[in-house]
């Protein structure tokens, strides 16, 4: 089932325009219940990233920002803002596609996640290959 999703949030990410292609889907009882690209550029928000976006639109949905009993499924490790969000939503699970071992909030600052006491179960590489060729196309069609 973890492909399934994963399948979905990079098709999330392809619509990405000129933002990092990076899609994230939150799922509750095997349904999607939100998904979200990367809207930086468009928004003009530095904090407009696939998961925070995401984020607060299953919290709208539910209409509870404690998002107990969902996961979430995102093609690139989570940044620490994106992390601590994450752990302060009360997500069940994070599943990510590619490893980001300069700015993943879980590879390169391992303590924000050891030192939340945080119940959240990470796991990465799902369909790694994958997430990160659309990156590199992303970056080296720009560079």
């Amino acid at each position: 089932m973890n492909d399934y999703f994963m399948q979905k949030a990079l098709e999330i990410a392809a619509l990405s325009g000129n933002d990092i292609p990076v899609g994230a889907v939150i799922v509750k009882d095997n349904e999607i219940i939100s998904k979200f690209h990367n809207e930086k550029e468009i928004r003009n928000d530095i904090t407009a990233h696939a998961e925070i976006l995401t984020l607060k639109d299953a919290a709208k949905k539910l209409s509870d920002w404690r998002l107990n009993g969902c996961d979430l499924y995102v093609t690139l490790e989570p940044c620490p803002m994106c992390l601590w969000a994450i752990i302060s939503s009360r997500i069940d699970n994070l599943y990510f596609g590619a490893y980001d071992n300069v700015y993943g909030g879980y590879s390169a600052f391992p303590d924000l996640y050891q030192k939340s006491n945080s119940k959240l179960c990470i796991k990465g590489g799902i369909m790694e290959k994958e997430c990160t060729k659309l990156l590199d196309d992303y970056f080296a069609r720009i560079r």
